[in-house]
């Protein structure tokens, strides 16, 4: 964004820089406004920024690793090398295009209201803009802590040089507040809309948010312990939106099979709450997705097949470039009848449709099992309709339990979520601090391979536990929080 202006500013030296956006011919109509939310929603698309999602969301933890020939700046995140984060290219563009949505969503906020068209489409329509900065915000205060703060459109060069949230309040607060907004303006659909927010995906955001802050203060997570409001009750207010979600709607739950939940071919299920949009027919990677082949190994060159669970099926897919390599302790870890490891990790594939044949197998000439969670069988070439799972019903349902404690209505929902995996119900009787933790344990292995993992270890306090980091001797002060990309400290006077 801030590349951006000064480009503008090059172009002639003698002539002020207008700005991005040219007002005067646009918000005219529905159609216009809606055109500035789903460009808003766009930033989410970029290639940089929906493949960080596992980079920085799973690939620092146990969960997987990358391949020897991967870039320098994620095998550098994958082992903790701290002292080149302010100079790594994954981070520096997950940085600058959550600041792309944030300005495009504060261009959304800015000009609907002035609008002249239904209400109740303004309404969408800033509802959807206010999740977003909320959704862009959430993902920088985890990675980076205190970032800049832009409530307004930047529209000249002095807009981009905001300064850093005074602390963790200011940019918690705007989140908390900001999704509120949504929920309000926002209804809920009769369907889930593939890769759009709803009043559910915000007050399932807002979920997050407090239990986020909440386990990070609880747990003596640097900056949190100074939030106004106690753990406590950023406990009981993720408690309250997630029951909201839970119980106040009808179109969203569980799904009771496994395999239903990542279905491509059922971008609307129960658990989708909130998709990234993407789909085969686009044009180019973004509009399509080539997440797939990220998790796959590189086998034969042609088409493999994977079994359907149980199901004497076999459905295709094509092979991939091994960049998130499961980690072997990991699949080793999980219990052997849990069905998330036999069902969503495959450990061999075929080499026909009847599955007579299997081609490759792990341990044997599969390098490593891989997660299945994102396979489309109806592929074109390297297209697939394989969306990241952003926000899921059980990822809620967990949530609740997790904020609520050890009540008959936590322990029903995580027992729902074991039995579906095929493990028997959770212990009873756990004090509060132990069942939180059985919980965090459930989630490792319920939200694998979904970009979740490192938020959980960053909120528990748990970075210190990560074997790369102990090889590392890192301190505190070094893997707390990713640092601001040094690019953006050049170009943002304020940071400097």
């Amino acid at each position: 964004m801030l590349a951006g202006i000064l480009f503008l500013c090059s172009c002639n030296l003698d002539e002020y820089p207008y700005g991005f956006y040219s007002e005067e011919n646009f918000y005219k109509t529905a159609t216009d406004a809606e055109a500035a939310v789903n460009y808003a929603y766009g930033a989410l698309n970029f290639i940089e920024y929906s493949r960080t999602i596992f980079f920085i969301g799973d690939m620092p933890s146990e969960l997987i690793t990358t391949k020897s020939d991967a870039t320098v700046d994620n095998q550098d995140l994958n082992t903790w090398k701290v002292a080149n984060f302010k100079t790594n290219a994954t981070l520096e563009h997950f940085f600058k295009y959550a600041f792309v949505g944030i300005n495009r969503a504060n261009a959304v906020i800015k000009n609907i209201p002035n609008c002249d068209f239904d209400q109740s489409l303004k309404d969408q329509f800033l509802g959807e803009a206010y999740f977003l900065r909320a959704w862009n915000y959430f993902n920088l205060a985890r990675n980076f802590g205190l970032v800049p703060m832009h409530y307004s459109v930047v529209e000249t060069l002095e807009q981009t040089s905001s300064p850093l949230a005074a602390d963790m309040d200011e940019i918690w607060n705007l989140i908390f507040s900001d999704c509120r907004m949504a929920a309000s303006l926002l209804p809920v659909y009769p369907q889930p809309r593939i890769g759009r927010a709803d009043k559910v995906a915000a007050q399932s955001l807002l979920a997050k948010a407090y239990l986020y802050t909440a386990s990070a203060k609880a747990h003596n997570v640097p900056l949190y312990g100074n939030m106004t409001l106690s753990a406590a009750q950023m406990y009981d207010s993720a408690a309250y939106y997630a029951g909201t979600v839970i119980t106040g709607q009808n179109v969203y739950g569980f799904e009771n099979n496994l395999l239903d939940i990542y279905d491509v071919a059922n971008p609307r299920g129960r658990e989708k709450i909130f998709l990234m949009s993407m789909d085969r027919s686009g044009a180019s990677e973004g509009e399509y997705s080539k997440i797939s082949k990220m998790f796959i190994p590189y086998i034969s060159g042609s088409t493999i097949y994977l079994k359907q669970g149980d199901a004497n099926t076999y459905i295709p897919s094509h092979d991939g470039y091994a960049e998130y390599r499961t980690e072997i302790a990991f699949y080793n870890s999980f219990d052997a009848a849990d069905k998330r490891k036999t069902h969503l990790i495959a450990d061999k594939v075929f080499s026909n449709s009847s599955g007579t044949t299997i081609s490759a197998q792990y341990p044997g000439s599969l390098p490593y099992p891989f997660c299945r969670k994102y396979i489309d069988p109806q592929f074109v070439g390297d297209k697939t309709s394989t969306r990241p799972f952003l926000i899921r019903f059980s990822d809620v349902a967990l949530v609740y339990a997790e904020a609520a404690g050890p009540t008959a209505e936590a322990y029903a929902l995580v027992n729902y979520i074991r039995n579906r995996a095929g493990l028997g119900d959770m212990m009873p009787g756990l004090g509060i601090d132990a069942f939180r933790d059985a919980v965090y344990n459930e989630r490792t292995f319920e939200m694998a391979f979904e970009g979740d993992r490192m938020y959980d270890i960053r909120r528990w306090n748990r970075i210190n536990e990560i074997q790369e980091v102990i090889d590392e001797g890192l301190t505190e002060a070094q893997y707390t929080f990713y640092p601001i990309p040094q690019a953006e400290v050049n170009l943002n006077g304020s940071l400097r």
